[in-house]
């Protein structure tokens, strides 16, 4: 006669901090920080009521920002660990556009970040947004090429257009060319772009051309 394990598999169950850090990101990203309040939050959260979120974070603010620096502090890392720009065989731009993908709404809180016009938030935004900005020249700066000094915060702000912008406005993407941005198959044709496009701005080699469809064009 067979035994029945002793146990059963317990289903793992995550952190209560997490899953409101998931349900802020979602909200302050669809409404602003303004536009949210922490019963919503709460609620999405499944929390008893919002007294319990003050167990884990001070105040809304406070909030705000660990959902920022949750996400941000991944992306600088990435930065930080590139040492080339403009290179095909730099697996950074794969790693960002992976990372991304599985948070969906960070693009879209670092846009709305930059639309707040509080000037408590100004300040906690420019804090946490700085070191990936400065990061971000520094990589530039080592493989800029032609680009004079003075021209190179533009070409930051342009590849930070290019990169966040496709997956900030996913959902606009997804309507005007009836696709979906954030299939493997998309995001595999984005990132191929992304490269080719860095190494053209930057002076660098492409990668070999392997992607025979563009985005939107159907199956």
């Amino acid at each position: 006669m067979k035994t029945r394990p002793a146990a059963r598999r317990i289903k793992e169950v995550r952190p209560t901090r997490d899953v409101i850090l998931d349900a802020a990101e979602r909200r302050f990203a669809e409404r602003g920080f303004a536009g949210v309040s922490v019963r919503e939050i709460a609620g999405d959260a499944g929390l008893k009521n919002q007294a319990s979120l003050y167990h884990h974070f001070k105040n809304k603010k406070a909030l705000y920002e660990a959902v920022l620096q949750r996400g941000l502090e991944p992306l600088i890392a990435m930065v930080s660990e590139s040492n080339t720009a403009g290179d095909a065989a730099d697996p950074g731009i794969e790693r960002v556009v992976d990372y991304l993908a599985t948070r969906p709404y960070l693009p879209r809180l670092i846009q709305r970040a930059g639309l707040d016009d509080s000037k408590t938030l100004r300040g906690t935004v420019s804090k946490l947004l700085s070191p990936l900005y400065t990061n971000g020249l520094r990589v530039l700066a080592l493989g800029s090429g032609s680009w004079p000094p003075s021209e190179v915060p533009h070409l930051a702000a342009g590849l930070y257009h290019l990169i966040f912008g496709y997956f900030a406005n996913a959902a606009l993407l997804e309507t005007v060319l009836h696709d979906d941005p954030r299939s493997p198959e998309a995001l595999e044709r984005q990132a191929h772009f992304l490269k080719t496009a860095v190494a053209r701005l930057l002076g660098g080699e492409a990668p070999p051309a392997r992607l025979p469809r563009s985005l939107g064009s159907g199956s």
